[in-house]
C-alpha cells in the first residue's frame, strides 16, 4: 500500500507539473479575449499621407477578427493621431500606455517620433514593434531590447544608391536634399560614407516649411549633374515638380520613403517622373507584372472586402498590410505566452518567413543579435506610369 500511494503522490505531482507548464501567461494588454495594440500614425500634419497605412492596419486586423483572431483572442488595434510631430508623439504613446493598456505599441511611423518615444518604451519594457523608420538605431538590440525596425535600414538603402551613381556616373556632382532630422541624416550618413568628395551641396528643409522651392532651385545653381532627394511624400513631390520646373535634368534618386505613385509621383505629375531611380522591396500594386500574382491577388481580395475607400494602386497600402501581417506572425508565434518579454523573444525569432507582399527571394529574418526584419532591396527606375525593377536582389549592406 505504501508503493502504491508513492506511486499516487508522484502522479499526482507530475500532473500538476505539467498544467502549471501549460498555463496561459499574459502581461497588461492580453487576455484570454484580447490582445490591445498601441499604433501612432500622422493622420493629419506634413506626413498625412502616410495616414493610410494605420487606415488599413485597421481593415486587417478586423479581417484576423473575422476570422476568429489569433490564437483565439481578437486584436484590438488602438491607433491615435501624432500628425508627425515628436512632442505630440510623446503625448499619445504615455495615453496608449498608461490609459489604454496595450500590450505592446506597433508600426509607430517617423524616425524623429520614434526617437521621441524610444527611451520611454525600454524604460517601461513595452515591445516598439516594427518601427516604420529605418534608422540604424531602430536596431539596436544592445541598447534598446524593446524596440525593432522592420524595413531596410535608411543607410543600406543609401550604400545601393551610392553603387549605383559610381557605376553609371563615375565622375558625378552629386547634391543631396534632405530632411532635417534623423531620416535624413542617416541617409546623408550612408551616401558620405560611400559618395565622399562626390557630395558637391547639402541642402536641408523643415518639415514646417510650406514649399522647398528655394531649396530646389539653389542645388540646381551648384551645377550637381546627381540629385539625391531624401524627403517625404508631401516635399518629395514638391521637389520633383520644381525640378522638372526649373528645367534642371539630373540623375534624380528618389528614397524609397516616398516612392509611392499615388502620394507623391501622380500629384508630382507623371511626365516629370520619368527615369527617377528608386529602391523597394516589395510588390508594387501599380504594377501589371503583379496582376496575377497570387499574393497580390490575395491582397487585393482583402481591399475589396475591407478597405473598399483604399487607392488599390498605392504602394502604401500594401507596406501597411505587410506589416500588419508580420505582427500577426510574431504573435502567432507567442501562443499562449502573451507576456511582453514573449512578444520581444518571437520578435527576434522570425526565420526565413515571409508576407507574400514581399519581391520574390526577400524575406523576414531576426536574431537576438539582429532586430531587422528586412534587409534586402531591388533599385527600380520610373517608366511611363510605373516603376521598372531591374538588377538583381541586393542584401543589405552588400553593395560592393
Amino acid at each position: 500500500m505504501r508503493i502504491s500511494g508513492a506511486i499516487a503522490v508522484a502522479a499526482v505531482v507530475t500532473f500538476n507539473a505539467g498544467a502549471a507548464l501549460a498555463q496561459k501567461k499574459y502581461d497588461t494588454g492580453a487576455s484570454d479575449m484580447e490582445i490591445k495594440v498601441g499604433n501612432l500614425m500622422p493622420y493629419s500634419g506634413p506626413g498625412s499621407a502616410y495616414g493610410v497605412i494605420g487606415q488599413v492596419q485597421a481593415a486587417y486586423f478586423r479581417m484576423i477578427n473575422d476570422k476568429g483572431g489569433i490564437n483565439g483572442r481578437k486584436i484590438n488595434f488602438i491607433s491615435y493621431d501624432d500628425a508627425y510631430s515628436p512632442p505630440k508623439a510623446v503625448e499619445q504613446v504615455r495615453k496608449l500606455v498608461e490609459s489604454d493598456e496595450v500590450l505592446l505599441v506597433f508600426d509607430p511611423l517617423g524616425t524623429a517620433n520614434n526617437t521621441a518615444i524610444q527611451k520611454y518604451l525600454n524604460a517601461r519594457k513595452i515591445p516598439q514593434l516594427f518601427v516604420a523608420a529605418g534608422a540604424t538605431k531602430f536596431n539596436d538590440p544592445r541598447n534598446f531590447p524593446w524596440t525593432t525596425g522592420w524595413q531596410p535600414s535608411y543607410q543600406s538603402e543609401a550604400h545601393a544608391y551610392a553603387k549605383y551613381i559610381l557605376k553609371e556616373k563615375p565622375n558625378a556632382r552629386v547634391a543631396v536634399f534632405f530632411q532635417n532630422d534623423d531620416l535624413g541624416k542617416d541617409y546623408l550618413k550612408g551616401l558620405k560614407d560611400r559618395l565622399g568628395a562626390k557630395i558637391v551641396a547639402e541642402e536641408s528643409y523643415e518639415t514646417s516649411e510650406p514649399t522647398i522651392d528655394s531649396h530646389i532651385v539653389k542645388l540646381k545653381a551648384t551645377g550637381a549633374d546627381t540629385l539625391v532627394n531624401i524627403s517625404s511624400p508631401k516635399f518629395a513631390a514638391q521637389a520633383i515638380k520644381k525640378v522638372a520646373e526649373v528645367d534642371w535634368k539630373p540623375l534624380h534618386i528618389l528614397s524609397n520613403v516616398s516612392a509611392s505613385v499615388g502620394s507623391v509621383i501622380k500629384p508630382a505629375g507623371l511626365e516629370n517622373a520619368q527615369g527617377i531611380v528608386s529602391a523597394t522591396y516589395l510588390k508594387d500594386p501599380a504594377d501589371p507584372q503583379w496582376d496575377n500574382d497570387p499574393g497580390m491577388k490575395e491582397f487585393q481580395g482583402f481591399l475589396t472586402k475591407y478597405y473598399p475607400e483604399g487607392n488599390k494602386r498605392d504602394i502604401l497600402l500594401i507596406t501597411g498590410y505587410a506589416l500588419a501581417e508580420t505582427l500577426a506572425q510574431t504573435l502567432k508565434q507567442c501562443g499562449d505566452d502573451l507576456t511582453r518579454d514573449s512578444v520581444m523573444k518571437q520578435a527576434a525569432n522570425l526565420k526565413d518567413w515571409r508576407t507574400e507582399a514581399l519581391l520574390p527571394g526577400i524575406y523576414v529574418n531576426t536574431s537576438p543579435t539582429d532586430f531587422a526584419p528586412i534587409t534586402q532591396l531591388q533599385l527600380m527606375r520610373f517608366s511611363g506610369e510605373k516603376w521598372e525593377l531591374f538588377g538583381d536582389v541586393i542584401n543589405g549592406d552588400a553593395t560592393d
